[in-house]
């Protein structure tokens, strides 16, 4: 389901997985109440926003924050909660009022706010303004929420007179004032915070620090084998021992890999790889936000610095080219110039002949092509006009009569009410053949006997035709990724190719900066690997993080310099 972009980074950051039940909406909220009222459970009451809407609020974190999201099966010690928006918003009310409620019945011992606030600077005087956090603070008084710290977004730096400023005004003390200033990049802010002992703070507000019951003394960086080795100062038995020291040592140098790669000094020689991504939303880049993370942890792995080209896919349709030649020809330049090319998912018709002409591009010449659910579709509606010879080969999608539906319709799903009918979520992908490049990719297959499957999340309403899959593989297209039904194609590979790979899933949603997605890593690295079978060893070095889009990618770029 569509989820706010901020539940993408915390899956990223902190490793964790997700469900529909950790993004909370206030259309979710009022639909659980009204299905309340529908089966009596108010008993005909009249229901109101206070106290119903908050006490569905408050049931829903409560249920939510037991459930762990990082692998484990004990009950999670602590819940995240984020409250998008701005102070006043009317839409937030609800919400505001639901954690002020909360705060009270669990206790401010166990209760942590932190107000994100920016720091503006007025370009004339250059001075850092104050007054716009003075004012949220007042105002989430007035709705009784008191943040115990600010956590302040500036350019530069937040100056001593500025966080005595903030500290005197708005009541919050000098040391849970975090200055979160602009980084060379985003992986940069949680050494910034510990560095500013953010975590000493807040494990102290929420008394989950280790404290010694002889010194009296609350303990944060230290390990659970040190506090047992030092029975020298600690004489006595702590009293409990939730939290450790953040140990961010690789996270710190995978920050200032990404620093290297992307300077542009002549002494940091990385080979770049460009990467064309061609797409219906590229006027909004964040659209791609998680395929462009996948692919940045893919090259920090292999050591190259990433360059995406966006194409917006019109221009490459021959239509653009006495419309608008200019920039079709700017669009053909692009993808010409690129080391492999990616397709990512979509809706709707537009821009569907200029990704045909893209993957069709990349089969002929042997570019890397990784296409995710569109764009598995594109590849095989290219390879059915193409090889097959059927020029009308189309998806009902796009064409609803067309004679040649190589994509279709999910059966299960409803024409007529479009809500609740895409396949949604996590879903398991069965690995038809263990020679396959998708097989070997992965490190995630999980095996029993002859059995190879992987689960990656779907969000997709049309499929391909089942009824062409054999003609398909007979004329060359493998169909190498199936569901548990044996009939839905989930992954095609094309021969004949140094990379050709279509999935009906959406890889990036799994990838992460110390795990890497298989399937964008082998796009990125195979520069240093003479052969497909070297690069399926190479995963032991990757610690399982398998080669794939940009190893393909890589190698042609190693091809290319040495001619």
């Amino acid at each position: 389901m569509p989820v706010d972009l901020d539940l993408g980074n915390y899956e990223r950051f902190l490793d964790v997985t997700l469900t529909k039940d950790n993004n909370i909406t206030t259309g979710k909220i009022y639909q659980s109440v009204l299905d309340k009222e529908r089966k009596g459970d108010y008993l005909g009451k009249t229901v109101q926003v206070v106290p119903h809407i908050t006490d569905a609020i408050k049931n829903w974190i409560e249920s939510v924050s037991l459930i762990p999201v990082d692998g484990k099966e004990d009950e999670a010690d602590v819940c995240v909660i984020e409250l998008g928006g701005t102070v006043g918003d009317i839409e937030s009310m609800p919400f505001m009022e639901a954690l002020r409620q909360l705060s009270f019945s669990v206790g401010q011992e166990n209760f942590c706010l932190i107000h994100v606030s920016l720091i503006p600077v007025l370009g004339v005087v250059g001075e850092q303004k104050t007054k716009p956090t003075q004012h949220s603070v007042r105002e989430l008084r007035a709705l009784g929420l008191t943040p115990h710290f600010l956590a302040c977004r500036s350019a530069q730096p937040l100056l001593e007179a500025t966080k005595a400023k903030l500290s005197q005004f708005c009541h919050v003390a000098a040391a849970n004032i975090l200055n979160i200033h602009d980084v060379p990049n985003i992986w940069h802010v949680p050494l910034l915070l510990r560095n500013q002992n953010a975590h000493h703070s807040i494990l102290k507000q929420l008394n989950l620090t280790r404290y010694c019951i002889s010194c009296g003394v609350h303990c944060f960086d230290v390990t659970s084998e040190q506090f047992k080795r030092n029975t020298k100062f600690h004489k006595t038995q702590l009293s409990f021992s939730v939290a450790t020291a953040p140990d961010l040592d690789s996270w710190t140098t995978m920050a200032e890999t990404f620093d290297n790669l992307t300077d542009h000094r002549p002494s940091l020689c990385y080979a770049q790889v460009n990467i064309a991504m061609v797409g219906k939303y590229v006027g909004l880049t964040d659209s791609y936000l998680s395929v462009v993370k996948a692919l940045l942890h893919a090259c920090i792995a292999c050591s190259l610095k990433p360059h995406i080209e966006w194409i917006a896919a019109s221009d490459l349709e021959d239509e653009s080219e006495k419309s608008t030649p200019e920039a079709h020809a700017a669009a053909w330049k692009i993808l010409k110039s690129a080391e492999c090319i990616l397709v990512p998912g979509g809706f709707g018709d537009r821009g569907v002949s200029g990704m045909v002409l893209a993957a069709k591009y990349a089969r002929e010449n042997k570019i890397p092509y990784l296409g995710i659910c569109l764009g598995m579709q594109i590849a095989v509606i290219e390879f059915a006009r193409t090889v097959l010879g059927l020029e009308r080969a189309n998806s009902t999608e796009f064409d609803a009569q067309t004679p040649d539906p190589v994509v279709i319709f999910m059966p299960e799903g409803s024409r007529t009410h479009m809500g609740s009918t895409m396949r949604l979520g996590s879903r398991r992908t069965h690995l038809q053949s263990p020679d396959s490049l998708t097989s070997k990719l992965q490190p995630s297959v999980t095996r029993y006997g002859d059995v190879c499957y992987v689960d990656e999340r779907h969000r997709h309403r049309y499929e391909v035709n089942p009824d062409v899959a054999q003609v398909l593989e007979e004329a060359g297209l493998r169909l190498v990724g199936k569901d548990d039904t044996g009939k839905r194609v989930e992954v095609i590979e094309f021969h004949d190719h140094p990379f050709y790979v279509g999935v009906q899933f959406h890889p990036e949603f799994k990838s992460r900066p110390t795990r890497p997605s298989p399937l964008f890593l082998g796009k990125s690295c195979s520069s240093q690997f003479s052969d497909t079978h070297l690069c399926f060893k190479t995963h032991l070095a990757f610690n399982g993080n398998l080669t794939g889009f940009i190893l393909a990618a890589s190698k042609l770029l190693q091809t290319h310099s040495r001619n």
